[in-house]
């Protein structure tokens, strides 16, 4: 077996685990033979040159993968030990959330779209739904810069505020899982340490692991990081020892910037 799968160095509880995943556009391979385990209530990053295949790879923990014609998936990729390829998709997406490089409110009310998720997926009433949008907004620290306009168009938000809405977005659901797609490309310096900081805010109850083509923000938000180069992954580990020493000659050579 892959000795990628194995848990990571200190930590007992695997939230997902990987093994022997290949994944397929049509007759183009993108994945080949991917294992690895991501620790629970950690934050794991992984990092690679463009094409390298890990938004490919981010997208099949949720099954997103499914809106692409002819995609397909093949291998054991468990959820708390149970198979996610084999899993009602809704459900998947209320256990494992996510959030795409690009922000994408709906065109609704600031509240609207936290309460989506809400109204799709539970019976609330008035007061409840309102209490629950609240705690998301909170949790994605946008409350205090929202509260007196949600019911004004999230489309009039920032930038950095509108992905942080859709973050809340994510969280009103309570998922145990958040992927997120480089969050922070689109967005200003000020705008990344926000994320970042809720990023850390957010570990101690939900098992986070972001894609991100910017290795400073890896360094410095990810406890765990993968690497990923032509579809494979070369090495995965915890982020100190991939960025001071790597055991493998392709990460040290991308860490030092000699590619990529």
């Amino acid at each position: 077996m892959n000795s990628a799968i194995q848990p990571a160095a200190g930590v007992s509880t695997s939230k997902l685990r990987v093994s022997g995943l290949n994944f397929y556009y049509g007759a183009q391979q993108a994945l080949f033979d991917v294992s690895l385990s991501v620790p629970e209530k950690h934050i794991t990053a992984l990092i690679g040159p463009s094409g390298c295949g890990k938004s490919t790879f981010l997208r099949t923990l949720n099954r997103m993968y499914e809106t692409v014609r002819h995609a397909r998936a093949e291998g054991e990729v468990l959820l708390n030990d149970q198979s996610i390829l084999a899993m009602d998709v809704v459900h998947l997406r209320r256990r494992v959330g996510m959030v795409f490089q690009k922000s994408n409110p709906f065109p609704k009310s600031i509240f609207d779209n936290v309460a989506y998720g809400l109204r799709v997926n539970h019976r609330m009433n008035r007061a409840e739904l309102r209490e629950a949008v609240e705690r998301s907004l909170q949790r994605a620290a946008l409350w205090d810069e929202v509260k007196d306009k949600l019911q004004d168009s999230a489309h009039a938000l920032s930038g950095g505020q509108q992905q942080r809405l859709c973050i809340a977005r994510a969280l009103a659901v309570n998922p145990e899982v958040l992927l997120l797609d480089e969050p922070c490309s689109a967005l200003d310096p000020i705008a990344t340490a926000k994320i970042e900081d809720l990023l850390f805010s957010l570990k101690d109850n939900c098992t986070i692991v972001i894609v991100t083509h910017n290795m400073q923000q890896a360094a410095r938000v990810a406890e765990y990081t993968g690497f990923f180069l032509l579809g494979k992954l070369i090495e995965f580990g915890p982020t100190q020892t991939i960025f001071t020493k790597p055991a493998r000659k392709e990460t040290e050579d991308y860490i030092t910037g000699r590619f990529g």
